[in-house]
């Protein structure tokens, strides 16, 4: 539905409720013009006995007869009711919206758990500013999603999260970008019993937070005051998502794994293993599209690919080294793809290039950004070894052909107690296989990592080419064993240019493919998108590698490793009401005291009626006589 969807409402004047029989007027909705005060006052001078006037004409007006009683009485009873009937008025829903949300991350890893454990909302809608969030859904802009205002909704018990995501993040400013990444990876760390949900920016979703936003500034600068408007006023506009069926978890999400290799000269060569994980991880699955983390690792392997493969087709100038390309899924929770890759290939397969003379593993992770490069290795790589050759090129590389580019070595030892590991190469380390990370993030908790942010918008093409050139050239030369002093400088001697040039254009068609797809782990084995893109990374091995197989790997039911939950797409509506002044429940309250202390008044008046009568004809006489 459009913005006017929203924006059209009952056709009746705001001081009058709808009803099938007709138009009741609504007096707490809006003051009396002044003609009908004056009309009320003129009124009240000639026939309302309990207007303002002189005590003599009250006293007249109390010496009724006793037969009037019962008159006053059926007016009272029938107050009575039309008091109950305004009780029973409700505001109807003058306008509806319905729109797609995507809900937080809800995974077990390990027996742990992370995300929102809650889906079914029905709350009224407020901004993040709003001092009372008690049971109210949050509705928030990426500006407004900072780690303090998420853990004060969390404090408050709200009943929902609503993050509305810009559909262009090239206008947003880089902090605002980077702020929402950091408290998107703490969210993300903790679990939560409050249904979080994203939803794509439009008019009626941008018009609903407009009016929010305005009617909250409406209510003055105190504090309190606002404090205790929000307790009594609605802000008109309730979310529903209709969905009532429970979260169910999902235990069979399988993995999968491609792999392909370029087979080297001689007689069982050493092997060089290049790898990188394809999915993509975020707040939200459905919207996570991962362009640097890790389409950026894809786009580099698959170029190496097609490079190396030219060098392999002719017998002159292939390298003496087998090299075996592994794109692993599950990357994202603690690399399961490649840990089961590893123990199939060593436990389970009679022959593998992994069993053999692996002289390293080069894992390729987030690389499309950054002013400088680092190696993450698990333990210091050993003078004379083939790693330590292959870094030292990677330093040669880059001083010669881009000086600016600082390449530093990380070194984290692997924490063996623990469940989880930080980067994909340590999964090779903990089987003694020798390997190292090659990125341009140090952290590995950084927050680029994993954000629904992560989109193309985010990446730099020329950073991306720059480092897929270190890398082939480093890799090139390494097998080709050419050293500065015997062949020249990198920058004299280039392995890659002229028909073999690293291309702009493959690089960006391959990481718009990447990110035009959500890539999360839970949607890759079942979703019709994600599947179409695992089938073209395939293809694209096959065009430049010879055994090319697709390895799938089901979780064991009886102790998963990682459980997801289903529900991660909802169906939300929105409804805006008619009456969107009081709340209808504040409202019942005070009416009722008002009747109630009404007829509270009148039954006194009843029980003490004689002896008023006595005194009032006191007062009269009394007055007579002066």
């Amino acid at each position: 539905m459009a913005e006017s969807g929203l924006q059209q409402g009952c056709s009746c004047p705001s001081s009058t409720v709808c009803i099938a029989s007709g138009l009741r007027k609504e007096f707490y909705l809006r003051p009396p013009s002044p003609a009908a005060q004056t009309t009320q006052t003129s009124a009240g001078k000639s026939d309302t006995p309990y207007s303002t006037g002189s005590f003599p004409a009250m006293c007249k007006t109390v010496e009724t007869r006793a037969s009037d009683l019962g008159l006053v009485v059926t007016l009272l009873g029938m107050l009575g009711l039309l008091g109950l009937d305004l009780l029973q008025v409700t505001a109807l829903p003058s306008a509806s919206y319905e729109f797609t949300a995507c809900r937080m991350q809800q995974y077990n890893l390990h027996q742990e758990k992370y995300g929102c454990r809650g889906a079914l909302v029905v709350a009224e809608v407020r901004t993040a500013e709003d001092p009372a969030l008690t049971r109210h859904c949050v509705v928030m802009k990426i500006l407004d999603f900072t780690t303090d205002t998420y853990q004060e909704v969390l404090k408050q018990n709200a009943a929902a999260v609503l993050i509305l995501l810009p559909t262009n993040l090239t206008a947003t400013p880089r902090h605002v970008i980077q702020n929402f990444m950091v408290s998107e990876a703490k969210a993300l760390l903790n679990t939560t019993l409050i249904p979080v949900y994203v939803a794509l920016e439009d008019k009626s979703l941008l018009f609903m937070y407009e009016q929010l936003k305005m009617e909250l500034s409406s209510r003055g600068s105190s504090k309190l005051v606002r404090v205790f408007t929000s307790m009594l006023t609605t802000s008109g506009y309730q979310i529903l998502v209709s969905n009532i069926s429970p979260v169910k978890p999902v235990t069979d999400t399988s993995i999968i794994t491609l792999e392909g290799v370029l087979p080297g000269a001689g007689e069982d060569p050493p092997t060089i293993v290049v790898t990188a994980h394809y999915d993509s991880f975020g707040l939200s699955p459905w919207l996570s599209f991962g362009a640097d983390s890790n389409g950026s690792g894809v786009a580099v392997l698959l170029e190496l690919a097609r490079l190396f493969h030219q060098l392999y087709s002719s017998p002159r100038t292939r390298p003496p080294y087998h090299l075996l390309f592994a794109l692993t899924g599950g990357g994202k929770y603690n690399f399961l793809g490649t840990k089961r890759w590893i123990e199939e290939n060593m436990d389970h397969a009679e022959s593998s290039l992994l069993q053999d003379n692996v002289a390293f593993v080069l894992c390729l992770d987030t690389l499309a950004n950054g002013d400088g490069l680092f190696v993450h290795v698990s333990r210091p790589p050993r003078p004379g070894s083939l790693q330590h050759s292959y870094i030292q090129q990677l330093e040669q590389v880059t001083a010669s052909r881009f000086p600016w580019v600082k390449l530093r070595t990380v070194h984290k030892k692997i924490n063996l107690g623990g469940s989880t590991v930080a980067w994909e190469h340590e999964q090779y380390s903990v089987r003694k296989i020798p390997g190292f990370t090659l990125s341009h993030v140090k952290d590995p908790q950084a927050e680029l990592r994993g954000s629904i942010l992560d989109t193309m918008s985010q990446v730099d093409m020329r950073k991306l080419k720059r480092n897929t050139v270190i890398v082939a050239e480093s890799l090139g030369r390494f097998m080709f064993n050419l050293s500065s002093k015997a062949s020249g400088s990198p920058k004299e001697l280039q392995l890659f240019k002229g028909q073999m040039e690293i291309q702009d254009s493959h690089l960006s068609a391959v990481l718009s493919l990447l990110s035009s797809v959500p890539r999360a782990t839970q949607l890759l084995d079942r979703e019709p998108g994600p599947l179409l893109m695992l089938t073209s990374l395939e293809q694209q091995l096959s065009r430049y590698l010879q055994q090319v197989h697709r390895h799938t790997f089901r979780p064991d039911h009886r102790d998963p490793e990682i459980i997801f939950f289903d529900q991660m797409k909802q169906q939300v509506m929105i409804y805006r009401l008619v009456v969107c002044k009081v709340k209808p429940a504040a409202f019942d309250l005070f009416l009722g005291g008002c009747i109630s202390a009404y007829l509270g008044m009148v039954y006194y008046v009843i029980q003490r009626f004689g002896n008023l009568y006595m005194t009032l004809t006191r007062l009269t006489l009394r007055t007579k006589q002066q």
